[in-house]
This record gives structure tokens, C-alpha cells and sequence, in this order.
């Protein structure tokens, strides 16, 4: 069930009616709210299959589990032997977490590459490859659910029920495609009586079309009518067109991923929930470190505090700094999915980090820092190298992608004043001042309510008048 379709339109307006009708401000009347919300994230996540409602289930009853086991080992003091069970369970639940994982994202890919070793070997086999399908989202619950763990065992959130866990989970705005919500910043929200405040529904109606926009208008089309074509058969195109068929892919997935955030933050503000933000103009960042504080937030906060830090981070010199840095965004690029290709623009992005690191260490005092506009200019542009690895299917034909663009081929231009304009929009956005949508939500605020109706409902409509017919599957759905 995509956002920007008739179909979700209609379940979200009854789950909203469903939702508010719950008026009374008591304990009861919110357990019923959240059981609404439950089995509308059940319905929502069953639409795409079923069959994984179950595992949606499961994940949920898991880590619920796990955070009960761990919290009773607690319960017996800090002694030892409870701070070792606690352990125990913790190493329990993420393996079992990421067991799952690796079985719908890396088996097979793990079967391949154990495929050719043996083949290079010159031990043939002809080893037995299911076809597993991959359940959307699974990386995003995943992860939530061993945030869960691993900030009960830390200490760092409080004990929850089963139906807040489960809920937490599956929550249909964030289910698919993040933002990766902490339990310690939305389970307080979900034990709490919500409100439904008029700046909460001005900001939830104003990124809601703010991201109908970018996805409908820019993202979709670029991707139909020039990327794809240009990425499916580079080949066929002049070095321009592959020029600036990698800065429309820049772009289309920043508005793509970007649009789904909002319109995600939208939905809960709409029922009373707030999200963090996950994106902050990525690209007028003036070094990597800068992009992955602004590029998917909760992801990158996720890595930081988990991984980074879980390796060491900067605490134990430089060189395991170095270390933990380039592991973290190698693993992160095996996040993304199970493709030599997603390790490649890990290690790009690894390695550029590092470098970063080691410059600001050995650059001499006396030397003038680059231009910010220069700054700018370099990190947007290996931003953009690394996308062509993300994008392509395989490494040789990321390769050849790059070596049309160097080859300066000649060749008609199929690139169109239009995408031209939409590039130079998409990328217009990241130079706005950084409140402007803010300040859309501020006017909606004042307004009366019927203004904001009318308002809601022309842009709708124009909406529907630009974009382009159908609507292509959100990027990080696959993820």
C-alpha cells in the first residue's frame, strides 16, 4: 500500500476517524487507540503479503520477550551473575534478530558467493538456492526491535508492555521505510493520552503534500523518463546524458527517501505522534561527516550509537577510530543489501570519512580551510560517484556507467528541458532556508480551519495534474 495512492487515502481516513473517536482521556481509551493502531499496521503491512504479517508478529512477541528476561535478570540486583544473564539474553535476542535478517536478505548472496569459491576451487557443487522474497522493511523492525534490547539492557529506556513493543514495530508511517523511531522516544508518546494539537495537524498536513510533491512530481519523473532508461542501458547514451543522469538520480532519491520521511512524520503528527526529522538538506553538506548528519538521520544516529561506538569509536586512539569508522559504513552498506555493489559505496563512503579524519589531524595550522562552496561542490559530486555503485545492479556495470561519463562520447541528447528544470529543482530545495516548511506550517496554523481545508484540497489536486500516471514503488521499500 503505497502513500500517494486512492487506496491509502481511504484507509488512513478511517483510521483516523477510528482513532479520534477514542475521545475520552483515559487509560482504557488509549489501549483501545493502540490496538486500532495495531491491527491498521497489520492491515496496512498485509496488504503488500499476508504471509509476513506473522513474522511482523513474531519480531514484535521476540524482542518484547528478550527486554522481559533481561529486566528480570535485573530485578535480582547488579550483582555478577545478573549482569551475565542479562548478557546472555541480550546476545540471545540480537543473534536471533539478525539471524532472521540474514536469512531474507543474505542467503542468497551467501550461497552465491560460496558458489563461485568453490568453483575458483575447482570443487563444483551444485549447492541447493531457495528462492527467499524479501519482507519489506525488515531491516527498519529489525533494528528497531534490537534498539529495544540493547537500550533495556544499557539502561537507556524504560521497561514496555508487549502491545507497546508490537506497536512500536509495526507502526504503519515508519513500518516500511524509517524513520528508525527509538523505543525511549516513542513508547513515552504511546503510554501517554495523545493530542492532536493545531500545530502538530498544520505541520502533519503541510509534509504530507510537501512530500506528495517531491515523490509525485519530481522523484517519479525523473525516474520514468530519464534515469531508469539511462541506468538500464548507459551504453546507449552520450557522456552528458550520463552526466546528468547521475545528478537526476541524486536527485530522484532524495526526493524519493526524503518524501516518504515526510509524509511518514506527516501521518503520525496526524494522529498525535511525533517523529524525528530524518533529513536536513543533505546536500549543502561541506564534508561526509556533515552528509551523515543530515542524510537519513535515525539510520545514521542508529550506526553511531550501536555500531561506531560499540567498536571502540574514538576512545582508543586513532587507528581503531579509523577502523571503527570504515566497518561501520562497510556494514552499513551491507544493510542495504546483499550486492558487492552497496559494500562498494560503504567503503566509499568509509574511506572518504577516514580521510576526512586523518586530514583535520596532519592539515598545518597555517593553512586556510577549503571554501565551503568548494566544499560543497567536492562532497555533492562523491555523494554522486557512490550513488552509481547504490544504483547499479552489478559492479561491472557501475564501472561501465563511470566510463561513459569519462569516455566524452558524443551522441544525441535525449535529456529534455523538463528534466533539466527538475534536477535544477530538486537540487534548488537543499538551498532554501532550512525553516521554510516550518513556516508554510506556521501560516496553515493561523489560518481558519477552512482555508486549510481549501488549501489541502487544491494542492491535492494540482498534484494529481502534474504527476505522471502511476506511482513507482518508494526506493527504500526494497531495504
Amino acid at each position: 500500500m503505497l502513500f500517494p495512492t486512492l487506496t491509502f487515502h481511504v484507509f488512513f481516513i478511517a483510521v483516523f476517524a477510528l482513532v479520534w473517536a477514542c475521545r475520552d482521556n483515559s487509560a482504557l481509551d488509549n489501549e483501545w487507540r493502540k490496538i486500532i493502531l495495531l491491527v491498521a499496521s497489520w492491515i496496512f503491512y498485509g496488504a503488500w503479503d499476508w504471509r509476513f504479517v506473522a513474522l511482523l508478529i513474531a519480531s514484535g512477541i521476540l524482542n518484547w520477550s528478550v527486554g522481559e528476561m533481561i529486566c528480570r535478570a535485573r530485578e535480582h540486583g547488579s550483582s555478577p551473575e545478573a549482569n551475565r544473564t542479562a548478557k546472555r539474553w541480550l546476545i540471545v535476542g540480537v543473534a536471533v534478530n539478525l539471524t532472521i535478517l540474514g536469512f531474507f536478505k543474505y542467503y542468497g548472496f551467501f550461497l552465491e558467493q560460496l558458489n563461485a569459491v568453490l568453483h575458483t576451487a575447482g570443487w563444483e557443487r551444485d549447492l541447493p538456492i531457495m528462492e527467499v522474497i524479501l519482507p519489506i522493511g525488515v531491516s527498519f523492525f529489525t533494528f528497531q526491535g534490537m534498539s529495544y534490547q540493547i537500550d533495556i539492557y544499557k539502561g537507556d529506556t524504560e521497561r514496555a508492555s508487549l502491545l507497546d513493543i508490537t506497536l512500536l514495530m509495526s507502526f504503519f508511517p515508519h513500518l516500511v521505510a524509517g524513520p528508525i523511531v527509538r523505543p525511549r522516544h516513542l513508547v513515552p508518546q504511546f503510554q501517554s493520552v495523545p493530542k492532536l494539537t493545531t500545530s502538530m495537524a498544520a505541520a502533519g498536513i503541510t509534509l504530507i503534500l510537501w512530500g506528495l510533491f517531491k515523490k509525485t512530481v519530481i522523484a517519479s519523473e525523473l525516474a520514468t523518463n530519464f534515469v531508469d532508461p539511462l541506468f538500464f542501458d548507459p551504453a546507449a547514451h552520450s557522456s552528458l546524458d550520463l552526466l546528468l543522469g547521475a545528478y537526476g538520480y541524486s536527485v530522484q532519491i532524495y526526493c524519493d527517501f526524503s518524501a516518504y520521511s515526510d509524509m511518514a512524520i506527516g501521518i503520525a503528527a496526524l494522529l498525535g505522534y511525533r517523529f524525528p526529522w530524518n533529513f536536513n538538506q543533505p546536500y549543502r553538506a561541506h564534508s561526509l561527516q556533515d552528509f551523515w548528519r543530515r542524510w537519513h538521520m535515525s539510520l545514521s544516529q542508529w550506526l553511531r550509537d550501536y555500531l561506531y561506538i560499540g567498536m571502540g569509536g574514538s576512545r582508543h586512539g586513532k587507528r581503531r577510530m579509523y577502523f571503527a569508522l570504515m566497518m561501520t559504513m562497510l556494514l552499513g552498506g551491507l544493510w542495504h543489501g546483499a550486492s558487492w555493489n552497496f559494500i562498494v559505496w560503504g567503503a566509499i563512503h568509509g574511506g572518504v570519512l577516514v580521510l576526512e579524519r586523518v586530514w583535520r589531524d596532519v592539515r598545518p595550522k597555517q593553512w586556510k580551510p577549503v571554501p565551503q562552496w568548494l566544499a560543497i561542490v567536492g562532497i555533492f559530486h562523491i555523494v554522486t560517484l557512490a550513488w552509481i555503485f547504490f544504483r547499479m545492479p552489478g559492479f561491472g556495470d557501475a564501472i561501465a556507467y563511470i566510463g561513459g561519463i569519462l569516455s566524452l562520447r558524443g551522441g544525441t541528447l535525449t535529456v529534455t528541458p523538463l528534466m533539466v528544470a527538475l534536477i535544477a529543482l530538486g537540487l534548488s530545495f537543499n538551498a532554501f532556508p532550512r525553516d521554510t516548511i516550518q513556516h508554510v506550517a506556521m501560516a496553515l496554523r493561523r489560518a481558519p480551519a477552512w482555508r486549510v481545508a481549501a488549501f489541502a484540497v487544491v494542492s491535492l489536486v494540482v498534484l494529481e495534474a502534474m504527476r505522471p500516471d502511476g506511482v513507482a514503488p518508494f526506493i527504500y521499500y526494497r531495504f
